[in-house]
């Protein structure tokens, strides 16, 4: 059965939202999935001075944390992750470039990977964060599969080619309706991965 891992960076909720839409997908695909959250890394009196941060941080305290094991053990990977000024957080570039060792194994490669984010508002940067995000996918030798236009509905959510992409208010609640959009771009990697490692 084709593996697919999904990693999540959340602070607010609506990139795990994202993930927990992807994995359902994923199943629905017949997939066997794994959603980890890529470790906070941010101290604890950055967390509590923003009430939705810490309600989010202390209601998935049961979520697995995504160990670099992850990357190797699965065939493909969806990544949700929000936008920081047009890039990753720095949580999920820490996490990243935890993955050094398994790279130059070459254990990374021909993986297929799919990403998405979200942002305050709707050009927030998050195109250019997907788009920064797939450069250590190439250096890593992966496969990237982006949703393109493979659905007359990714024109209804935004019509970003490159991922689905969120816009959250200040609760991390999002306000575009996107679920089937996350969906499909989980089964399309899914189906690539299947095609490779199948």
């Amino acid at each position: 059965m084709t593996k697919m891992a999904v990693f999540y960076y959340s602070s607010t909720g609506a990139n795990y939202q994202m993930a927990q839409w992807a994995e359902q997908g994923l199943k629905e695909a017949g997939a066997e999935v794994k959603l980890v959250k890529i470790p906070e890394t941010a101290p604890k009196e950055a967390i509590d001075q923003n009430p939705a941060w810490k309600k989010h941080y202390e209601a998935t305290q049961d979520v697995p944390e995504a160990q670099v094991d992850d990357l190797e053990w699965a065939d493909g990977y969806v990544f949700s992750i929000p936008t920081r000024f047009g890039n990753v957080p720095g949580q999920v570039k820490t996490f990243m470039d935890m993955a050094g060792g398994l790279w130059a194994q070459g254990k990374l490669v021909d993986k297929v990977v799919t990403a998405m984010s979200s942002a305050q508002n709707p050009h927030g940067g998050q195109e250019q964060t997907i788009t920064n995000f797939y450069t250590s996918i190439y250096h890593w030798g992966g496969i990237v599969v982006a949703p393109g236009y493979t659905d007359e509905q990714i024109f209804a959510a935004g019509g970003n080619p490159y991922g689905t992409s969120a816009t959250v208010d200040g609760e991390g609640n999002i306000q575009d309706d996107i679920e089937y959009v996350v969906k499909h771009q989980a089964k399309r990697a899914y189906e690539v991965a299947k095609k490779i490692h199948g």
